[in-house]
């Protein structure tokens, strides 16, 4: 299979995860970057940014349009977490390949199984300006660190933390990825991680035309089918991803 065609399948399953799970299927694109097409975990975290820009531009658009957006309330909790995505961003460039390897498989785990475990957040009565800014500075590190989106840990924050009803807590965590993931590219503007955009390029259009066909599936399969179907694969991906980091 040539690299572009593995470029098109690739993107096309990290897309239609994306637009099932609706939070959580862009954590697939650091693995497909690095072990399909070559691409060293510095530059997958940073194609991965590119990536999580411009699906995160299609969906916020939809919700928008849906009036399922808080944007006051994802404006201020995206503040909290530009300082450090910036610092994230910065400091990833330095870090072993091996290390960024075994940090990503961390959370990989960490997001498989909040997804075979998924229960809905309680909603949270009032906001807490701390626990707001602590939870969107977290968030922001983990994005500008590994190149995710985050919307995993955006969504539940957000209707915990800051009340935001569940129905509007998807749309307002895209608005809050999209803010992240764009100062966390600007501080790697200057990294030495070369990204190939041969094949960056054909897997974020089919990212994107995955996605829909992502919308579809999910109007056809049960949400807590779906989410173990895809837990279960980024969990296999992410012991996979161990193995091959640690010595």
């Amino acid at each position: 299979m040539t690299a572009l065609l593995l470029a098109l399948v690739a993107g096309a399953v990290a897309g239609v995860a994306l637009g099932a799970l609706g939070a959580g299927g862009s954590i697939l694109t650091v693995p497909a970057l690095i072990y399909l097409l070559g691409f060293t975990p510095a530059a997958a975290t940073t194609a991965s940014l590119v990536v999580v820009i411009v699906t995160s531009v299609t969906a916020l658009v939809g919700h928008a349009r849906a009036g399922t957006v808080r944007w006051r309330s994802g404006l201020l909790f995206a503040a909290a977490g530009l300082v450090p995505a910036a610092v994230a961003g910065v400091l990833s460039a330095r870090v072993p390949d091996r290390v960024l390897t075994l940090m990503f498989a961390v959370l990989a785990g960490a997001a498989a199984l909040a997804m075979l475990r998924r229960r809905a957040p309680r909603e949270g009565t009032t906001a807490s300006a701390p626990r707001a800014a602590g939870a969107g500075a977290g968030l922001g590190a983990v994005t500008g660190f590994l190149g995710v989106g985050g919307g995993f840990l955006a969504v539940p924050a957000l209707v915990s933390v800051l009340a935001v009803p569940m129905g509007a807590a998807v749309g307002t965590s895209l608005l809050v990825v999209l803010a992240n993931a764009l100062v966390a590219l600007g501080a790697r503007a200057g990294t030495a991680a070369h990204v190939d955009l041969a094949l960056l390029l054909p897997f974020l259009a089919a990212a994107v035309l995955g996605a829909w066909d992502g919308r579809r599936l999910a109007a056809k399969v049960s949400a807590a089918t779906l989410r173990r179907i895809f837990g279960s694969l980024l969990l296999a991906v992410a012991v996979a991803m161990a193995a091959t980091a640690l010595p």
